[in-house]
């Protein structure tokens, strides 16, 4: 066996960002590799995540979780392989997800560690199609916004990893009609011709509401939010009687230095009696089996399609977040490191 390495490099958050983060906020540290402790397995990560929630965490405002610590490594989810092992059932070279990203390498404790297979689906794919991401579309539609064969379905932000997974989903569950928003031609086009969707649009080619309402002429019945603002009022425009609406994100305000105005339209949830609830994946763990079940014979079946978005090298992460902040990744954007 080859000998452990001793340092490896992990990126600390070390100051909080007013408005958009920038490359200052962040710092690429040098830090020592310890051998396991007990129950403890010691991880080389292959790849790594970034995911529009982690700017809620880089602000001390109160969330639903914790926020990243300054001077500490950041999180997320990650894959890698079992270099050393103090844990009973694992084993060198077995594959792991777990929650320490960011970095090169992770001392895990095994109890929060997952053996993925490698020979099932390549590995990224547990940290976006068939990992988080995706059960976050899969709880996001089916339960939360409670959708219903011949349902009407609009996503926003639906060229991400979440948003081409509820489009697609709620194709395959027989939805009358499914319409996307994307922030280019070319993600358009990925709807459309690769996701099979049956109507989008480039919300920067016009207002939201008139796009909207040009390509769902009947209106529509769930609304699966990833972007607020805008987006979600022209929603409300567009839904139907006992519509409901899935708030999964709200990207186009996480930057923002001054409070977003509310939707102006919010008082049609009397006539519409529409029902608007908010969805954080850590609810819906129980239908995890049955998610990977269901969308993993869907991908090996060709039915459901996914992108991925890779960025090279650790020491370009924080480029890669930022970059998932402006909108250029297609599909889960994913950061991998050259073993």
């Amino acid at each position: 066996m080859s000998a452990l390495p001793t340092t490896g490099r992990e990126w600390h958050l070390v100051a909080r960002p007013q408005g958009w983060p920038t490359p200052a906020d962040f710092a690429l540290r040098e830090a020592p590799v310890t051998e396991p402790g007990e129950g403890q397995v010691l991880v080389r990560n292959i790849h790594f995540s970034v995911d529009p929630y982690m700017r809620g965490r880089m602000s001390t405002a109160k969330s639903y979780v914790e926020p990243f610590e300054l001077d500490k490594p950041m999180q997320g989810g990650a894959v890698g392989e079992v270099i050393a092992s103090n844990a009973e059932g694992f084993q060198v070279g077995d594959h792991v997800l777990h929650f320490l990203g960011w970095r090169e390498y992770a001392t895990v404790n095994a109890k929060s560690a997952v053996q993925v297979d490698p020979e099932a689906a390549p590995l990224s794919t547990y940290l976006g199609v068939l990992g988080m991401p995706g059960l976050t579309a899969y709880a996001g539609l089916l339960r939360v916004a409670d959708f219903k064969e011949g349902d009407a379905v609009f996503v926003s932000g639906a060229a991400g990893a979440v948003g081409g997974q509820v489009g697609q989903i709620a194709k395959l569950k027989g939805a009358s009609r499914v319409i996307g928003s994307a922030g280019s031609d070319e993600k358009v086009k990925v709807l459309l011709e690769e996701y099979g969707f049956d109507a989008a649009f480039n919300y920067k080619n016009g207002p939201v509401k008139d796009q909207l309402k040009e390509a769902a002429p009947d209106g529509i019945d769930v609304y699966f939010d990833n972007v607020g603002g805008d987006h979600l009022e022209a929603a409300i425009a567009a839904l139907n009687l006992h519509g409901r609406i899935a708030v999964c994100g709200m990207i186009s305000q996480y930057n923002a230095t001054e409070p977003t105005p509310a939707p102006r339209n919010l008082a049609q949830i009397i006539a519409k009696r529409f029902r608007m609830e908010g969805l954080l994946v850590g609810d819906h763990y129980d239908l995890q089996p049955k998610f990977v079940e269901e969308v993993s014979a869907w991908v090996r079946s060709g039915e459901l399609k996914y992108r991925e978005t890779f960025v090279e090298g650790i020491e370009n992460g924080v480029e890669a977040f930022l970059g998932l902040l402006r909108g250029e990744n297609t599909g889960k954007m994913v950061v991998s490191l050259p073993a």
